[in-house]
């Protein structure tokens, strides 16, 4: 089965190149011809049926949402539930960051389920396992884990998180330049913590164009994981985050020779005024690939609001380069997100991607933000509903008011200033 990338490098525009190209408002070819150059990506495992979204140069800013269990809270309904909430207020994708019950069932659930992307970082199912049995990350083989890779992929997971950077060369520049926070990834630490152990190279490294073989197979794209982000602001642009990107630089190149899609997945706690430096580093070392960025968050004394943090240096980082914001919600580093945290972190992501697109000028954004103003200028409720991020709370809030029925709102009342300036 050809991938993606293999068709747009052959001069074919696929079906999902087709249907993007229309919802993007590009025209096929030259979406084909991004895709062929790796800058963009269409995430769709080719045992997975739903309407396929790209990532990448040029193309609006996509949004991911993380779900999943622990071992402290496992219910499945709950999180389907969840991923439903999620998609219905935008996520153009889902994350199964599952840790807790059948994983197996869990996932196959959320790809039956989901009519958007699925993503998965499998070496959680393998280290969850080993826990249960009361075994040691030092004992995990490494043929589980391709095994789980592959069993992923005929599931139907369209992107696969692989820390394959994390090195024991980019874990050196960790020793000779401690971090306040350390570790933070948990792929990342796992994967150390093995290496560690065992005193044997990453075996996603070591065996990476076994990982192309597999992902080849399925088109899964990969989400080149950055096991070594700062955790901390004071960690950040420190020597192991630039370790490993370099590496990933080398494995993005080697993904699209190889006729694999892929992109890259960046920090993490920034400080504002690091966030556009980093992008375009990242994208230059990493020849313009898709960037996937959780956050960033740009600073670390929040924890309630972590949302509004990540949506601020979301914001940042897709302006300069980013292009997939992974959600934060308000339990970030606090607890298991519940349903309405899940509703908030896809809303606060979904008005920083489209604060973003606004700037990019991609897409209908400008057009929905005049269109939006338009519609207060005539005082037009139902089209302010129309062109909302949220609808559905810009209604209620304005329903429930002591203004309900009337066109002005009950901060200004009849001193409304659009009123008064068309002398109504």
């Amino acid at each position: 089965m050809s991938t993606q990338i293999l068709k747009a490098k052959s001069g074919v525009i696929t079906s999902e190149m087709e249907f993007v190209a229309k919802s993007e408002r590009v025209t096929p070819e030259w979406l084909r011809n991004e895709i062929a150059m790796g800058r963009v990506v269409i995430p769709k495992n080719i045992n997975h049926k739903f309407s396929p979204r790209a990532i990448g140069n040029g193309l609006s800013i996509k949004v991911n949402a993380n779900i999943g269990t622990s071992e402290k809270h496992c219910n499945l309904t709950e999180e389907l539930e969840k991923m439903k909430i999620a998609i219905r207020y935008g996520a153009d994708s889902i994350m199964d960051l599952s840790t807790g019950g059948n994983l197996r069932v869990i996932l196959q659930q959320i790809i039956k389920q989901s009519s958007v992307m699925v993503g998965t970082v499998p070496i959680y199912s393998i280290a969850t396992r080993l826990l249960a049995k009361g075994m040691k990350i030092s004992q995990l083989d490494p043929e589980e884990l391709f095994d789980e890779i592959e069993l992923q992929a005929q599931i139907g997971v369209d992107f696969m998180t692989l820390h394959c950077g994390v090195t024991r060369s980019s874990l050196s520049f960790l020793e000779n330049d401690p971090r306040v926070c350390g570790i933070v990834s948990r792929g990342g630490a796992l994967l150390k913590r093995w290496m560690t152990d065992n005193n044997k190279e990453n075996p996603l490294y070591e065996q990476y164009d076994r990982v192309l073989k597999i992902c080849k197979k399925y088109d899964v794209t990969i989400s080149l994981g950055d096991g070594l982000r700062p955790g901390a602001g004071a960690d950040a642009t420190d020597r192991g985050q630039i370790a490993e990107l370099l590496t990933l630089g080398e494995l993005v190149d080697r993904a699209r020779k190889y006729g694999v899609q892929v992109m890259v997945e960046g920090p993490g706690h920034m400080p504002l005024d690091q966030i556009e430096m980093n992008m375009r580093v990242m994208k230059r070392i990493c020849h313009d690939a898709p960037f996937y960025v959780l956050g960033p968050l740009t600073t670390d004394s929040a924890p309630g609001y972590d949302h509004i943090v990540g949506a601020i240096g979301g914001t940042v980082a897709a302006i300069n380069g980013a292009d997939f914001l992974c959600y934060v919600t308000p339990a970030e580093h606090l607890c298991l997100p519940t349903l309405d945290d899940v509703r908030e972190g896809v809303m606060a992501s979904k008005i920083a991607a489209h604060s973003a697109d606004v700037v990019r000028n991609v897409g209908a954004a400008r057009e929905r933000d005049y269109n939006m103003s338009r519609a207060r200028r005539n005082l037009d409720w139902e089209q302010m509903y129309t062109y909302a991020l949220d609808p559905e709370i810009a209604r209620r809030r304005k329903s429930e008011s002591e203004s309900g029925n009337e066109d002005h709102c009950t901060m200004c009342g009849n001193l409304c200033a659009v009123k008064n300036d068309r002398n109504l």
